[in-house]
């Protein structure tokens, strides 16, 4: 926040969230669940854990809102409200002043307008230079990975997706769709609620007294952190490192890697809260892809790729650490490719 303050931020507010920042719906019942701008009347979720940001964000209400994102709780609300949002490289903005959920996953960015608008934000968040690369979507290389990243889409996802690819390859964007297993063994990547499962035991430590007035699917995910032993948590560490290295060498070619931001669209708040087993089953689905890039230690912008008024739909572009401001570049040319078709 020093950066933004330096640069001539005027901060309005602050926006409601999911507690803890531990939940991709994007539920509070503490405060209150803001409900998605989109078909406001069905009372949608607005994703989260950034949910509040999200909505503010849709509804005009700031020029850029500020989220966390450790398993797509930037992209996860962006997506879902119909905007744009960015998470960079987790080491590359600072975390000072931001509550803990993961000290190896959480990264802070931005949720905006436009790419050019994140992109903007990013820089200074980031204290890097604004200027960012002009590119066109000719010619650029994207890596399609087949995987449950493209599996069991929602009929308006798979339409609104399916849809802007062809238009980039209308435009001249070179597409590959090639199999990517380590994509779907995400059952190893989050067991016992993976590395943020472990490190958010510590977090709460402090606070076990206070622990029955959690919201109890927040108080359940934490609880499920205290499965995982040392030897786990270090058995996870090597399993990210490796999946780093095979995703970094399988990209390599690549401009981006491309899928649905979410693989469906909002659900409504009353689907999410009929039952526990309901709850869980929409977290996931909403954090299925997100959390692929986390565990990457990547970067990733999702922009909206749906029809107007219909439901919104993320298109994700994704790249490997430290690439932040190249994937910014080709988000910004997708997104012009997009809206020009």
């Amino acid at each position: 926040m020093k950066r933004w303050l330096i640069a001539g931020a005027i901060f309005v507010g602050r926006t409601n969230m999911v507690e803890f920042a531990f939940g991709g719906v994007g539920l509070n019942p503490h405060y209150g669940t803001p409900r998605n701008p989109w078909d406001r009347r069905a009372a949608r979720v607005p994703g989260g854990s950034s949910s509040g940001a999200a909505v503010a964000q849709a509804e005009g209400m700031c020029a850029i809102a500020l989220g966390t994102d450790t398993r797509g709780s930037i992209r996860q609300p962006a997506a879902l409200c119909g905007i744009v949002g960015f998470k960079p490289t987790a080491r590359r903005v600072p975390r000072d002043g931001a509550f803990p959920l993961s000290y190896t996953l959480d990264s802070v960015g931005p949720l905006a307008n436009s790419v050019a608008c994140c992109a903007a934000y990013d820089a200074v968040l980031a204290g890097e230079s604004a200027e960012l690369a002009a590119l066109s979507a000719k010619g650029l290389r994207l890596l399609l990975p087949r995987s449950m990243a493209l599996d069991d889409l929602d009929a308006e996802v798979e339409h609104a997706f399916a849809r802007a690819v062809q238009r980039l390859a209308a435009a001249g964007a070179q597409i590959s769709e090639l199999p990517v297993p380590a994509f779907n063994r995400q059952d190893e990547y989050y067991k016992g609620g993976g590395i943020a499962g472990a490190e958010v035991v510590h977090v709460h430590q402090p606070y076990v007294a206070r622990f029955k007035e959690y919201d109890p699917r927040v108080g359940k995910r934490v609880a499920m952190g205290t499965s995982l032993s040392a030897a786990d948590y270090v058995e996870l560490l090597h399993l990210r490192a490796a999946f780093i290295r095979e995703i970094e060498a399988l990209a390599a070619p690549y401009d981006a890697i491309v899928m649905p931001s979410v693989p469906c669209v909002a659900p409504t708040i009353a689907e999410t809260e009929a039952s526990e087993e309901s709850y869980f089953r929409w977290n996931f689905r909403i954090m299925r892809n997100n959390g692929l890039i986390n565990f990457l230690d990547g970067c990733a912008v999702t922009l909206p790729c749906h029809a107007p008024r219909t439901a919104p739909v993320g298109f994700m572009v994704a790249g490997t650490a430290g690439s932040d401001r190249r994937i910014l570049a080709v988000a910004a040319a997708i997104e012009r490719a997009l809206s020009h078709n």
